[in-house]
């Protein structure tokens, strides 16, 4: 009796370990509030609006499109290397079967760099069809290990006798081996469209601007924080999964006697037939929402890479619709994320949104082009005050418009802070243990630990930043988690007491929960500006500095403002601000008396900034 109950309890426990993630992942889907930590009422409407989001719908038609046609493929070359494999000699068949197997041995991130470095030497363009084709590629061991066995077990003298008998050798074959071997290559057509449907690691790496998968679009959106969509799509995915295991596994195992005379002779495997008709079934919704929704596509075109939740999406729509430009639109989570890849050169991006010391470096390493000032007529509107602010890095106003602008402060909750907040030292209070959000940036990281000692943020001396490196290792165990745009998020919900955060993501925290204050550090602080600018490998220079010019107009700079609540540098734009408390807002425009001590990031050459990711690197790993 007590093992009995014992057993069931250890079973009740793994079930719930299991299960209640999703089950809670499924109940915030219908939750009305976009908050994880309050009930706002039932709703549907996160999955209306899933529906209605063209990017996630699209990365959806992608993910099985690519699943779809790299599993077959896959399933035919993997088929003939199989049957090619069985004709050798057995020593030979051991050395191919190991070399097929090198794929599947090696780690995914192995696979998907390597595959990314063969396709920038041989010039590819990375997009759709680098991802068919490194999927293909993956998938193809697999279908080789499915069918070689069913192969292996393959009467040989029932083929010769076919032969003798007339036939030709692919009468023969079609007639005699493949009935036999069809359950492999059905198996092996199934576990090609699953690893391709699962794969995240090489298709990150593989993949181009605006092409994603689900896996790239899931991680991307998360990165910036969890929308209540992906509570709806994560649980669709996994409705999706449960339907299709039932179905297969109340399959019966042979043939039902009702069954068709002619069924019963091939003795179909039905408990593959039908997971594969339902691939078929899906793949081809997945043709049919992509004609369905497939518009007139512009020759002019214009690739964008910006900052996660930095543009009011209408005022891209605007943009195609005034100048019959095409833009795809690509967004990333750092500048540290972004410079690799405008460094290797593999996408041509037209226009990019880096930060102050990015830009500086970007242009000390010759990967920006200058911007003809006489298509941008509406920099007249940038307020000259920022404009001489980025001389420190941009020293003759050549490369880079400035978009954005603000500051990096703390941000706290009045009903869990009592005490007075001017100090970044409150970061290593112990009583505000796991309640602590820090960026999940080197820069900005060891800025506030800089800052703190009273060092310059650009510091290089190497006992400071030893110093600064010891005390965020001490700071890590009070630390909840290192994150960039989930600071937003998490602040609102109360998850936590403090948190890094920039001066735009400060004013709509507080819109949202009015507990929240926002304060600079009497140690000093960043002051950051974004701005755009053209890569030198860009391949649509003009319709960039047409976008550029756009983004200028005091209407679309004030969309944007209202949407993103980071300050402008557009002074035209921020006269048509209506709210005086906003137009005069402290937190977005403070004063020359607030920012005493701070300072503007520079780019202190390649060996540092190698020497502060080792030692960021030494923090995160601790």
């Amino acid at each position: 009796m007590m093992k009995k109950t014992a057993r069931n309890i250890y079973l009740a426990l793994i079930l719930i370990l299991m299960y209640a993630p999703i089950v809670t992942l499924m109940t915030l889907s219908f939750n009305a509030s976009k908050s994880r930590s309050k009930w706002g009422g039932f709703t549907l409407k996160w999955y209306g609006s899933l529906f209605r989001d063209d990017a996630i719908m699209g990365a959806l038609y992608n993910t099985l499109v690519i699943a779809f046609l790299s599993a077959i493929l896959a399933t035919l070359i993997g088929t003939c290397a199989s049957i090619g494999i069985n004709a050798m000699k057995s020593k030979w068949r051991t050395v191919f079967m190991g070399v097929t197997n090198i794929p599947i041995l090696n780690s995914d991130i192995v696979t998907g760099i390597s595959l990314m470095l063969l396709f920038i030497a041989c010039r590819f363009t990375l997009g759709f069809s680098t991802i068919l084709m490194a999927h293909i590629t993956f998938n193809i061991p697999y279908v080789i290990l499915s069918v070689m066995p069913k192969l292996k077990q393959t009467n040989k003298s029932t083929y010769e006798a076919a032969r003798d008998l007339g036939a030709g050798p692919f009468q023969a074959f079609m007639k005699v081996v493949f009935p036999d071997i069809l359950p492999g290559v059905l198996s092996g057509f199934l576990m090609a469209f699953t690893m391709s449907l699962d794969d995240f690691i090489i298709t990150h790496f593989t993949k181009g601007p605006g092409v994603d998968t689900l896996s790239t679009k899931i991680y991307s959106e998360v990165r910036k924080g969890i929308r209540p969509e992906m509570y709806a799509l994560s649980t669709l995915l996994f409705l999706s999964v449960m339907v299709i295991m039932i179905l297969v596994n109340s399959a019966p195992k042979e043939p039902d006697k009702k069954l068709s005379t002619e069924l019963e002779k091939k003795k179909l495997p039905l408990r593959q037939v039908i997971p594969a008709a339902l691939v078929i079934l899906v793949a081809g919704a997945g043709f049919f929402f992509h004609l369905g929704n497939k518009g007139s596509v512009s020759d002019e075109k214009l690739i964008v890479y910006n900052w996660g939740e930095y543009m009011d999406p209408e005022v891209i729509d605007i943009f195609e619709k005034e100048t019959g430009i095409t833009v795809t639109y690509e967004e990333y989570e750092t500048n540290e994320i972004m410079y690799p890849k405008i460094m290797s050169k593999a996408i041509a991006y037209d226009v990019v949104c880096p930060s102050d010391y990015m830009i500086q470096r970007m242009r000390e390493n010759d990967l920006l082009a200058e911007i003809n000032w006489d298509n941008v007529p509406n920099l007249k509107n940038i307020d000259p005050t920022y404009m001489e602010q980025s001389k420190s890095f941009d020293p003759e106003n050549k490369y880079s418009v400035p978009y954005c602008v603000g500051t990096v402060g703390i941000l706290y909750n009045k009903t869990m802070v009592k005490e007075n907040v001017d100090s970044w030292n409150i970061l290593w209070d112990e009583k505000y243990k796991d309640s602590i959000l820090m960026q999940d940036s080197v820069r900005d990281a060891f800025a506030v630990a800089l800052k703190r000692k009273g060092y310059s943020l650009n510091s290089v001396v190497v006992d400071e930043l030893i110093q600064a490196t010891d005390d965020l290792i001490a700071q890590k165990p009070l630390v909840q988690a290192y994150v960039v745009d989930q600071v937003r998020d998490k602040m609102i919900g109360g998850e936590a007491a403090l948190g890094v955060i920039y001066s735009g993501e400060a004013l709509y925290t507080q819109r949202e929960n009015p507990d929240l204050e926002y304060v600079i550090p009497k140690e000093g602080t960043n002051v950051w500006i974004d701005s755009w600018v053209i890569p030198s490998n860009s391949q649509n220079k003009e319709n960039a500095e047409k976008f550029i010019n756009f983004l200028c107009r005091p209407d679309i700079a004030l969309m944007n403002f209202e949407y993103i609540t980071y300050a402008t540098p557009n002074k035209a734009a921020r006269e048509l601000i209506e709210d005086d408390s906003i137009r005069n807002s402290k937190i977005l425009f403070p004063e020359a008396e607030d920012l005493k001590g701070s300072e503007t990031f520079q780019f202190l050459g390649d060996e540092a900034d190698s020497y502060y990711n080792e030692l960021w690197n030494k923090v995160k790993s601790k």
